[in-house]
């Protein structure tokens, strides 16, 4: 097996520190990097601060083989990258003609004068290797240190991911023997993380040594990502698919897709193959599960519309709730929600409708229906099916919660329909 190539990814800034600004650019190099074989080791933040900068390059050098820093490449006093990089390699700033050129055609093509320190940023290390940056002003610069590979970016993330994607990717899996490095996501819904880990045991204890699982858990389940390291004379493909495989028929009813896909965009597919529409009534979620569903590009093919329905005015009005159901079993109630989904689904005609509605919290409960009270519906030809889930949570995470309680719900029927 081939050595394996570690990195560290550096982000500078204050404002990372401060909580100000969110750090995705690491998230994002991680990704990238694992896609071609390098793991990331360590990920460290520090301060728009020369000795930081130093201490923690020195550090990063000691133990990675790639180290990809951001932040700090701006026009103004406080981005210090570029000239610390500058003492530390003990080189000098030169003016670099083909980043000047760049910078001077951004401020042509919008028409803005261009300041003393917007020229200054064509002037780069003399022993970096310029990184064209196609997007903004600020070049990137690519250094070798006893053995290390040091690539300092900009901080705006869309320069950043032109600039890996077009010049550090293709630099670095040229330089390096990398090992090849698959990995096969599976998604899980339905099942906690504990639950799913304790009905696969035995299949992850059998795993061959090449092999390695990650359990990733979100709101809805449990993202299992299966990750394999080439060895030669072996088929990765086909070793990992197999896997897969097993893996499937252990989990039959809470695997809803297969790669990097949401719930929602698995479910918006099933309707597409069954060819069904569908609509939503919503209480308590405000609207959210039909967001959930039109988040999907060509949601337009399946989703025909929603009603929030927050008062009993609109329940009756909108919906035809009968008036004698809210008075006897209250908005909150298996009736209630029955008669929601199948309202919906006969005034806009749809092949299914869905219901929501509940106590989200904080207040509004009572010793029979407390805070998080929750009552779904599923509402198509056949039949109707109501659940009643129950969420001692925020008000936020009620919600959300529900959502995608009612995303599985869906799910689940259409699964039915086709085994039927």
């Amino acid at each position: 097996m081939k050595k394996e190539i570690s990195a560290e990814i550096m982000t500078i800034g204050d404002e990372l520190l401060y909580g100000q600004v969110i750090d995705t650019n690491s998230a994002w190099l991680g990704q990238e990097l694992g896609k071609i074989g390098i793991r990331v080791k360590q990920i460290t933040s520090i301060s728009d601060n020369p000795d930081a900068i130093t201490e923690a390059l020195n550090q990063a050098i000691s133990r990675a083989d790639v180290i990809l820093i951001t932040g700090g490449l701006g026009p103004t006093k406080d981005d210090l990258t570029k000239h610390t990089l500058t003492r530390y390699f003990n080189t000098e700033l030169q003016l670099h003609q083909p980043s000047l050129d760049d910078v001077e055609e951004i401020f042509r093509k919008y028409n803005r004068p261009m300041l003393e320190v917007n020229r200054q940023q064509a002037f780069l290390p003399a022993s970096c290797t310029p990184i064209r940056n196609v997007l903004g002003t600020a070049s990137g610069m690519l250094f070798y240190e006893q053995e290390t590979v040091i690539v300092s970016m900009p901080g705006v993330p869309f320069e950043m991911k032109r600039m890996v994607t077009d010049t550090v990717i293709p630099y670095l899996k040229q330089h390096f023997a990398l090992p090849k490095i698959i990995h096969k996501v599976v998604q899980t819904v339905g099942i906690g993380e504990s639950f799913l880990a304790e009905k696969i045991a035995d299949w992850e204890d059998n795993l061959p040594p090449n092999l390695k699982l990650a359990y990733l858990p979100f709101l809805a389940g449990v993202r299992l990502r299966l990750t394999g390291f080439s060895q030669e004379g072996l088929d990765l493909e086909t070793q990992l698919q197999e896997q897969v495989d097993k893996l499937s028929a252990l989990l039959p009813d809470n695997i809803f897709a297969y790669g990097e896909v949401s719930l929602e965009e698995a479910i918006g597919q099933m309707l597409k193959d069954q060819n069904l529409s569908i609509a939503t009534a919503e209480s308590c979620t405000g609207g959210l599960v039909a967001h959930k569903l039109t988040s999907v590009p060509g949601s337009s093919a399946y989703f025909m519309g929603s009603v929030v329905a927050y008062s009993n005015e609109v329940k009756k009005a909108q919906l035809g709730v009968p008036a004698q159901t809210l008075e006897t079993h209250g908005a909150v109630s298996e009736e209630t929600v029955k008669a929601m989904a199948q309202g919906v689904r006969q005034l806009l005609k749809t092949d299914i409708g869905i219901s929501t509605s509940g106590i989200a919290g904080p207040d509004g409960g009572t010793p029979e229906k407390p805070v998080g009270t929750i009552w779904i519906a599923y509402a198509d030809a056949h039949q109707t099916i109501a659940r009643k889930i129950n969420y001692n949570k925020t008000r936020l995470l009620n919600i959300e919660y529900t959502a995608l309680q009612v995303l599985d719900l869906i799910r689940q029927s259409l699964r039915r329909r086709v085994e039927e």
